[in-house]
């Protein structure tokens, strides 16, 4: 299997769904990336155009054979700025016979945390480890695979209880749970806002989300939230968020998109940086023009 599972076109929808393509130049992920990593760490080897029309190729078809520039890790993310993604290698992983996942609740982000913490800790080898948060509630998801995923998601299911967790339950039929975190990564009418901050400060954006009256799913260990909101609330939550969280637009009304940065402020080496790569490999900008951060 390729463990790429970001969120895909809702049916009857008239997106046309995610692309391989798509999927790399804009990094996204779903919670498969727990365990086997973001696009830039699945792709072994890519051709690219650049703006000029040179074709350049870096990596190889197997991990062991790369050579060159990684490419890959430059693209990845980087929404069409540098060039047009023309090819892609990728790795894959063996496809799981069965799943189960252990599941837990509590209306105490604290806790909440703390539990997600000590499973993020543990040596579990879990292929997901998601956190949810709605109305008040919220809930720690983990899903097992591999040799007896049920045994396993039930000793999960008893951590979360001995961390004080309320509603635990080990089920074999998840999908439908992954599904819609899968989901929460995407708003049709509100405002979307992905947070990256640092794991021990997954309470503060929960109890953030909690202030505006958003809705929370993410990846408990990676220190990746996906918020939503109303859009009056935008500016709210943005300023509720921890120190050192940064709050990225996804989704927004049209109303919304035409009046902010969705990158927010951005300044600093590490824009300076980018802009020099920027110019290395389209000195012309005709490669997506302003669409990254700093009108990158």
């Amino acid at each position: 299997m390729l463990a790429l599972d970001p969120p895909l076109a809702t049916a009857g929808s008239s997106d046309p769904g995610a692309t391989i393509g798509g999927i790399v130049a804009t990094a996204d992920s779903g919670p498969l990336r727990h365990r086997y990593g973001a696009p830039r760490d699945l792709v072994i080897g890519m051709t690219v155009a650049l703006g000029d029309g040179t074709i350049a190729t870096s990596g190889g078809k197997v991990i062991k054979n790369v050579a060159g520039y990684d490419l890959a890790k430059l693209f990845a993310g980087s929404f069409g700025t540098l060039g047009l993604i023309l090819s892609v290698n990728v790795r894959l992983h063996p496809k799981p016979f069965g799943t189960a996942t252990a599941l837990g609740a509590s209306s105490d982000p604290v806790a909440l945390a703390a539990a997600a913490r000590a499973l993020a800790a543990a040596p579990l080898e879990l292929d997901a480890l998601d956190i949810a948060w709605r109305a008040g509630r919220g809930g720690v998801l983990a899903r097992c695979c591999g040799l007896d995923p049920v045994k396993r998601a039930q000793r999960i299911a008893r951590m979360l209880h001995d961390a004080g967790l309320e509603d635990v339950d080990a089920t074999e039929a998840d999908d439908a749970l992954w599904e819609r975190q899968r989901t929460g990564q995407r708003s049709q009418d509100g405002v979307l806002v992905r947070v990256s901050a640092r794991p021990g400060v997954l309470a503060d954006v929960l109890r953030a989300a909690e202030l505006c009256g958003g809705t929370v799913v993410g990846r408990a260990a990676l220190g990746v939230s996906y918020v939503e909101v109303d859009p009056p609330a935008l500016e709210q939550v943005l300023a509720s968020l921890p120190t050192g969280a940064r709050g990225v637009v996804l989704d927004a009304p049209a109303e919304v998109r035409s009046v902010i940065d969705p990158w927010g402020v951005q300044e600093g080496p590490a824009l300076e940086l980018m802009r020099r790569i920027k110019t290395r490999f389209d000195p012309a900008g005709a490669c997506n023009p302003r669409v990254f951060v700093g009108g990158i």
